[in-house]
C-alpha cells in the first residue's frame, strides 16, 4: 500500500508552533484516512533563505509517530534554485521523513526557475512544484490531479485548516 502525506505548520502570534498532518491511500488524496497533529511551544526565528530551521523540527515531531509515508507534500519548494539549492523540502527529504518530497509553493520565488508552474481549476495563477525522490514531471501531475477543483488542492487546503486550528 501506498501512503501520500500533506503537512503544514502554523506560527500563532502567541508563540510555537503547530504542525498537521493528513494521509490518504491514494495519491489525489481525495479520502482522507488519517490526520495528524503536533504542539512545539518553541520554534526557531524565521531567517530568509534559511525557512527549513524553523519547519523541520515541527514537522519532524509530527511524523515521530506516524507509520511511514511514501509520498509527503509540504507547503514551499523542495530546492531553491536549477543549481539545487536545499530548500525545505530537500530538508525533509535528507531527514528521511518521506522517500518522495513534494514542493508546492503558492508564490513564485525568484531563483527557483525551475519550478514546474501547475494550473489547476479555473485559476490562472499558477502553483509552483519541486520535488525529490521522484521526478518533478510525475510531482506536478500528481498536483495536478489531486482532489479538488480550486487552485490549491482540497487536502492542502484542510491541512492548512488544520495547522490554524487551536492545539
Amino acid at each position: 500500500m501506498t501512503r501520500f502525506g500533506a503537512a503544514d505548520v502554523h506560527y500563532p502570534t502567541s508563540g510555537g508552533g503547530h504542525a498537521a498532518l493528513v494521509v490518504s491511500d491514494e495519491a489525489a488524496l481525495c479520502e482522507i484516512v488519517e490526520q495528524h497533529t503536533a504542539w512545539l511551544d518553541e520554534v526557531a526565528d524565521y531567517t530568509p533563505g534559511r525557512f527549513y530551521e524553523r519547519e523541520l523540527p515541527a514537522l519532524t515531531a509530527l511524523l515521530a509517530d506516524v507509520d511511514p509515508l511514501d509520498v509527503l507534500i509540504v507547503d514551499g519548494y523542495v530546492d531553491l534554485a536549477p543549481d539545487g539549492t536545499p530548500g525545505l523540502g530537500w530538508h525533509v527529504w535528507k531527514a528521511g521523513l518521506a522517500p518522495a518530497v513534494i514542493g508546492v509553493a503558492k508564490t513564485a520565488f525568484r531563483s527557483a526557475s525551475h519550478a514546474e508552474p501547475v494550473l489547476r481549476g479555473t485559476s490562472t495563477r499558477p502553483l509552483y512544484v519541486t520535488a525529490a525522490g521522484m521526478s518533478q514531471a510525475d510531482a506536478a501531475d500528481l498536483v495536478r490531479t489531486m482532489s479538488g477543483s480550486a487552485r490549491l488542492p482540497e487536502a492542502l487546503r484542510l491541512v492548512d485548516r488544520l495547522a490554524r486550528s487551536a492545539h
